[in-house]
């Protein structure tokens, strides 16, 4: 596991304080900073490389959504994971537009954190399993793309692989077919569901009960 750079941004000094204890137990993991609002962030992320924002969502000055949008426009490496509480799930949407690579509940364990960690650096998606099934359980959208959406059974599959965290590699090697035409399926899944990310395209899947969150 390599040395992750990581910001904390959050207007809770209380909440970041116990995120920094949380995560100074863990090897190689470095708190490069914190910040109380996105404007600070920004101006910090000027000045210190950061591998990982953890973002908070509602702030004052400027929210995590803008923040996140405009450190991706000038930082398109750096990955940002949203620190959510439950009640939040209107703003979901927003932040996958802007970029973000995971969502975390506040409350998550040190296991979860690191979990999610270590799969946004290694170019993958996730999500904590609890805001996956609250989404569910409050029933957000209540008309699907899929009333109106067709996939063909070789785009489901492929749609599943990708929410497992598959590369384009691995689902080429899983369904025997050529990275030619996983790329293929993945820009007509992007198009039909007006994704703009394989991160979306996972939030798409959970909305639509494509893949089944135990």
């Amino acid at each position: 596991m390599s040395e992750y750079r990581v910001m904390i941004v959050d207007d809770h000094k209380m909440f970041r304080s116990g995120l920094r204890f949380l995560l100074n137990s863990v090897p190689n993991i470095n708190i490069v900073g914190e910040a109380s609002n996105g404007k600070e962030f920004l101006e910090m992320a000027d000045t210190i490389p950061i591998d990982i924002a953890l973002m908070d969502i509602n702030m004052p000055e400027m929210n995590g959504i803008e923040a996140t949008r405009i450190a991706l426009e000038k930082f398109p490496d750096m990955k940002i994971i949203v620190l959510s509480m439950h009640g939040e799930e209107e703003y979901y949407d927003q932040m996958l537009d802007a970029g973000v690579k995971g969502f975390l509940l506040k409350n998550s364990d040190a296991d979860e954190l690191i979990s999610a960690l270590e799969a946004v650096m290694a170019g993958k998606s996730y999500f904590s399993q609890e805001l996956l099934v609250d989404i569910l359980d409050q029933k957000r959208l209540h008309k699907l793309r899929t009333e109106t959406v067709k996939l063909s059974q070789r785009e489901l599959e492929v749609l599943k692989l990708i929410c497992d965290g598959c590369s384009n590699a691995e689902i080429a090697e899983v369904l025997f077919i050529s990275q030619r035409t996983v790329d293929r399926h993945r820009s007509n899944l992007l198009s039909k569901t007006a994704c703009k990310n394989s991160t979306s395209l996972v939030m798409y899947a959970v909305k639509n009960r494509i893949i089944e969150i135990s």
